[in-house]
C-alpha cells in the first residue's frame, strides 16, 4: 500500500482506489473505525493539531471501497477516490434495472 502526505491530507492507495483522510478534520469518534464491515482502518500514530489519532487504513486490508466510512464520518474527513475504470463499472452497475435486462 502506497500513501502520500500532502498538507493536512493523508492518501492511500490500495489497489484501483485512492482513500484521502482529512486528519485536521478529524474528532476522533472512531464511528468510521467501529463500523467498517471489512475492518480495514485503524487509529493512527500520528497526533493531529487537534491532539486526535486519525484514521488509517491498516497495512494488511481487505478494502472493498464500500464509502461506509465516508459517508457516516460525520466531519467529512474521509474521501474515497475510485479509479476511472472502477468508477465507470460501479456506474454500469448503478444504473442498470432491478431485476430487469440490460438491453
Amino acid at each position: 500500500m502506497k500513501w502520500r502526505y500532502q498538507e493536512h491530507l493523508i492518501y492511500y492507495e490500495h489497489g484501483e482506489v485512492m482513500i484521502e483522510i482529512k486528519d485536521d478534520w478529524c474528532k476522533g469518534c472512531g464511528i468510521c473505525i467501529e463500523r467498517c464491515p471489512v475492518d480495514a482502518l485503524e487509529e493512527s500514530d500520528k497526533l493531529n493539531k487537534k491532539g486526535i489519532r486519525p484514521p488509517r487504513l491498516k497495512e494488511e486490508n481487505e478494502c472493498n471501497y464500500c464509502r461506509l466510512c465516508e459517508l457516516i464520518c460525520p466531519d467529512l474527513a474521509i474521501t474515497v477516490i475510485p479509479d476511472k475504470e472502477v468508477k465507470k463499472d460501479m456506474k454500469k452497475i448503478l444504473l442498470s434495472p432491478a431485476g430487469g435486462k440490460n438491453k
